[in-house]
């Protein structure tokens, strides 16, 4: 009989919010499927005393931020070496575990389709209310509707081991914004199924990306380099074009529109790493999933 998948979990922190990482922690502990490794990343930042976790516990402090990709590759990096983890599961360290079937339901998801490359979870606030961008569809109001997507969410998800040996881990250089979408791309290229569970709840205070200091101007030349990387030529000028239209109707803010227009243009003149387009039968995949790659 096939042995079920083992887990590792991964948690990038910067030590600015030791209280909900305790709880987050917590949570992990109380799974009824106990995770088999467990690393936690000091992003730039010393670790605080942890509690008492089940598996194998691995911790790392950097001695600079790397950014969220960067950190979470150190730490899948580690996972890689250990060679005993099938599937990994990334968590912000604000997140909550609410249910104690996370990993359980985890582990039987990928038990059952070899080709489940990401499962993203359903991202909530303290009201159980999911925001419309952590929806990962065009047009959609539903956060309960699963099934199969186009991306996944950040903040809560689960990659094969296997996935990532084939199609490489984060896009490290990116530092914050539009990773996942680059890794999701990479995965829908390689066959690799997403798969959207809103029964994986990850409870998540409420909050706008614009927190981020960095966010408009990352935002920018990361779009950019995305398209750069991932995308036929003829795509790259309608994918922009795209988002700098909708860009200028949605932002109200005259010094975020000065940070995006210089993050745009860093993206067009710097590096955006090696490039690696999708197939045309990708872009059609994407496209037949409700998401073609210029929106």
């Amino acid at each position: 009989m096939p042995q079920p998948p083992r887990l590792g979990v991964v948690v990038i922190t910067m030590g600015d919010r030791p209280r909900e990482l305790d709880a987050l922690l917590a949570s992990v502990a109380a799974q009824d499927v106990p995770a088999d490794r467990v690393v936690l990343v000091g992003n730039g930042s010393v670790l605080p005393a942890l509690p008492a976790l089940p598996g194998e516990v691995t911790t790392v402090e950097l001695d600079e931020n790397l950014g969220c990709p960067g950190g979470r590759n150190v730490a899948i990096e580690r996972l890689m070496a250990f060679g005993d983890v099938d599937v990994v599961i990334e968590l912000d360290d604000d997140g909550l575990l609410v249910e104690r079937d996370v990993f359980r339901r985890i582990r039987d998801l990928y038990a059952a389709d070899p080709r489940l490359g990401i499962v993203g979870f359903r991202i909530a606030d303290e009201t159980g209310e999911t925001q419309r961008r952590h929806i990962p569809r065009l047009r959609a109001t539903d956060p309960m509707r699963g099934g199969p997507v186009t991306a996944f969410l950040g903040g809560g998800h689960a990659f094969s081991m296997t996935m990532l040996t084939r199609t490489g881990i984060w896009p490290a250089q990116f530092f914050f914004g539009h990773e996942e979408t680059d890794l999701a791309w990479r995965a829908v290229d390689d066959g690799w199924q997403i798969l959207y569970e809103p029964a994986l709840l990850l409870q998540h205070p409420r909050t706008s990306p614009a927190r981020h200091a960095v966010y408009y101007r990352n935002t920018a030349r990361n779009r950019v380099w995305l398209a750069r990387r991932r995308l036929p030529l003829p795509l790259i000028p309608v994918h922009l074009g795209v988002w700098t239209l909708l860009t200028l109707l949605r932002t109200r803010s005259l010094p975020g529109l000065r940070a995006w227009a210089g993050g745009f243009a860093e993206g067009v003149r710097t590096p955006c790493g090696e490039r690696g387009p999708m197939r045309w039968r990708t872009v059609w995949r994407l496209t037949r999933l409700g998401r073609p790659p210029v929106i």
